[in-house]
């Protein structure tokens, strides 16, 4: 499940808006200088959508699934739990800066074909299940608020390493990344993202390669990829508050993203025979904020 970028970009900006509850001359607060005086405060964010994707990363057929989200700040530690990925910001954000250092630990729970059931493709399901991977490791990052079109967007890149513990892959993914969030109301705002996949070889193989044994049962022919880039993904998202404003009650969310399977893993059977290199990801939902 590849929901993460899609929500986790607007909701690790906001909560990192400096407070301002309003401007030097006293005058009443402008939506944006609202928009940071309430994500100043302690907040819960839960809820859950429909996601469009594809059967396995590198599939060409599609289906749709439910992914649940929690998204909080507590004394200016934040955290997300977006579909099978969960991370913790061990640096607490700082109500008087306009710079957010980021630095904690991440967990995915990769369930790539690890359901037969969920992959149209007879060739691919017949390459066998993987089994559940956990895939543990940490993320650091920088951000800053006020760029180009208001005091209050945020620009921030980060990288993080995770490494499989489960003996599924036994291997690493490495993931930089750039998002760009800016408020346009109390109700709206929008996100842009960019980020990139390194795999292990242990990856490559794992997902991507296909051995002599799975090259009879399947048809499709041997091959070993190796380490190395394996996507590119480019993404957006909006969200609108149904009840008031962004910083509490309901609100509706929506995104997408476009991914370019590279490489090694882009000439991959799997993607190059049975699949396709051009993946798509949108998801719709709801969320409450209180």
């Amino acid at each position: 499940m590849r929901l993460f970028p899609i929500l986790a970009v607007l909701t690790g900006a906001l909560t990192a808006t400096p407070s301002l509850a309003q401007d030097a001359t006293g005058a009443p607060p402008s939506p944006d200088q609202a928009i940071a005086a309430g994500l100043a405060k302690d907040t819960l964010t839960i809820g859950g959508g429909g996601v469009y994707l594809p059967d396995y990363e590198g599939s060409k057929d599609y289906r749709f699934t439910a992914a649940p989200a929690a998204i909080g700040s507590y004394k200016g530690f934040n955290f997300q739990l977006i579909g099978n990925r969960f991370n913790l910001d061990l640096i607490p954000d700082s109500r008087h800066s306009n710079y957010d250092f980021q630095l904690g630990p991440v967990v995915v729970v990769n369930f790539d074909r690890e359901t037969l059931s969920d992959i149209d493709d007879p060739r691919v399901r017949a390459l066998g299940k993987l089994g559940t991977a956990f895939e543990v490791g940490g993320f650091v990052g920088f951000g800053k608020t006020g760029i180009i079109t208001s005091p209050y967007d945020k620009l921030s890149v980060s990288v993080s390493y995770r490494h499989d513990l489960s003996n599924v892959s036994d291997s690493n993914v490495i993931t930089p990344s750039i998002n760009y969030l800016t408020p346009l109301s109390l109700k709206a705002a929008v996100a842009f993202f960019a980020s990139a996949d390194h795999v292990g070889t242990g990856y490559a193989r794992t997902y991507f390669g296909v051995t002599p044994q799975q090259s009879l049962a399947s048809g499709l022919p041997v091959y070993y990829p190796n380490s190395g880039w394996k996507s590119f993904t480019v993404g957006g998202l909006a969200t609108y508050s149904l009840t008031g404003n962004l910083l509490h009650g309901f609100k509706a969310v929506a995104g997408g993203t476009y991914t370019t399977m590279m490489g090694d893993v882009g000439n991959s059977p799997l993607i190059r025979i049975a699949g396709s290199g051009n993946q798509w990801l949108g998801a719709v939902g709801l969320a409450y904020t209180f």
